[in-house]
């Protein structure tokens, strides 16, 4: 009893500690401050890149990508969208490239209008390179008329992940050809599955009257062959995201070799016909333009665009016959490429986090909480600790091997609200994440940064 008491006064005692530390870092409430991106921090942790969404009318209706200083507040605009409307162009999840000081976010279509607006298969990835603001370098290049090019989407990207060497941008994807078919046929086309994409030359497309298509200055291909309709007890999948990279540089293999890699989520069938989401692995490879097997790189016009010679999909979960069925959220993956954590239910059917390893390794149980963890976590970079939202607190979790394996501690105390969007920066020194605070009408509520020393 008096080792339990000590141990409930322990955690009360860094909640408070670290209560003071916490600091709201914005303070306009006529606007969103949305931290919804992969990597928020700029690569020497000084600033924080987000949008200012509206909660009416989401990306679509949002006009511009910021940037705030972490130590003094200052808020500098980076790219503020032309002719803005309810129906776009709008922008939206802003992430920094790692190592260079290049940002790329949602853009929505320069000739939306209000008979063609802003839509998951109508939009693209636009790179700002700070030493240039305002100057849009069109990532992915677009070609929605017939004959498709190979290096070209035909629909819209979003959830725009740099690599951690900063060689390589991923994405989730939306095909436009393949909605056309589903309004066409009413068969499920319009599936969402994973891409990325390489700096390795300009993709130049024919150009559209309509302004629909887009010159890229990166390759694009998809990397994830999706289905609408998986058969039962298969691996086939009808819908992949939630996705991430697998370590720095990838994992390493047997025999020592480094494999660039993907981690998702794929939604298969059970044996009933029910869906399910499962752990999967993509291996890539570093030749993203030789066509494979399945098809060509920019598809036709009733196939999605299909993954490169040496693309290797693998499952690594098979949770779809057992009592708790699926696995939840946005992976993350430990910078060496050792685990990837995500959330499944316990046998109490709590949502915990698990680690898996890209090599197929049966999972670990990290959490035992008794109520659902509420957010993916973020790694620290030496791999030793996770940070993620229980009991509406941020907690710090030891993840080193050992008696400790497991053991947390709060970081913020209890709220009303959970903390939302949490990220880490760089070096592991800032946790930054959301609060919803009252707009300043009141009428509404609008998200916040705020900051915590981690120690």
């Amino acid at each position: 009893m008096y080792k339990y008491v000590l141990s409930i006064l322990l955690i009360l005692s860094v909640s408070c500690n670290n209560r003071i530390q916490q600091e709201q870092l914005s303070h306009d409430n006529s606007k969103n401050f949305d931290l919804d991106g992969r990597h928020n921090f700029s690569p020497d942790d000084q600033w924080l890149v987000y949008d200012t969404r509206p909660a009416k009318g989401g990306i679509a209706a949002c006009k511009t990508i910021e940037k705030i200083n972490v130590v003094t507040g200052e808020i500098k605009v980076i790219y503020r969208t032309k002719n803005p409307h309810s129906y776009g162009p709008g922008v939206g999840a802003a992430s920094y490239n790692p190592v260079e000081n290049e940002v790329i976010f949602i853009h929505g279509l320069q000739n939306c209008s209000a008979e063609r607006p802003y839509e998951h298969w109508r939009r693209t990835g636009v790179i700002i390179d700070e030493s240039h603001p305002d100057v849009p370098i069109f990532m992915d290049a677009r070609d929605v008329t017939p004959p498709f090019t190979p290096g070209a989407l035909r629909g819209g990207t979003h959830d725009h992940e740099w690599s951690g060497d900063g060689e390589w941008i991923a994405f989730t994807y939306n095909d436009a050809i393949m909605h056309a078919l589903q309004e066409k046929t009413g068969e499920p086309w319009d599936l969402r599955t994973i891409g990325v994409s390489k700096p390795i030359g300009q993709v130049k497309v024919d150009h559209h009257p309509d302004g629909e298509n887009i010159d890229g200055l990166w390759f694009s291909v998809l990397v994830v062959r999706v289905v609408p309709h998986p058969v039962p007890g298969s691996d086939e999948i009808s819908h992949a995201a939630g996705d991430c990279w697998i370590g720095t540089r990838g994992y390493q293999k047997p025999g020592g070799k480094m494999q660039r890699a993907r981690a998702f989520l794929g939604t298969v069938r059970n044996q009933k016909g029910a869906p399910v989401d499962e752990i999967f692995v993509v291996d890539i490879p570093e030749e993203i333009n030789k066509p494979g097997n399945d098809g060509p790189l920019e598809g036709t016009a009733t196939t999605f665009p299909m993954p490169p010679k040496g693309t290797v999909q693998r499952r690594l979960t098979f949770t779809a016959e057992t009592k708790y069925p699926g696995c939840l959220g946005t992976l993350r993956c430990s910078r060496d490429g050792n685990r990837i954590a995500y959330r499944k239910r316990d046998k109490n059917g709590v949502f915990q986090i698990f680690f898996i390893s890209p090599l197929g390794r049966d999972s670990v149980q990290v959490t035992h909480h008794e109520s659902n963890v509420q957010s993916d976590v973020r790694w620290s970079p030496d791999g030793k600790f996770i940070y993620y939202v229980w009991d509406n607190s941020i907690i710090k979790c030891n993840v080193q091997p050992g008696d400790g394996f497991g053991d947390f501690i709060r970081m913020t105390a209890k709220s009303p609200k959970p903390p939302i969007n949490v990220v880490l920066s760089h070096n592991g020194k800032i946790i930054a994440f959301n609060r919803e605070v009252k707009s300043q009408d009141g009428k509404e509520v609008v998200k916040q940064i705020y900051k915590l020393a981690v120690k």
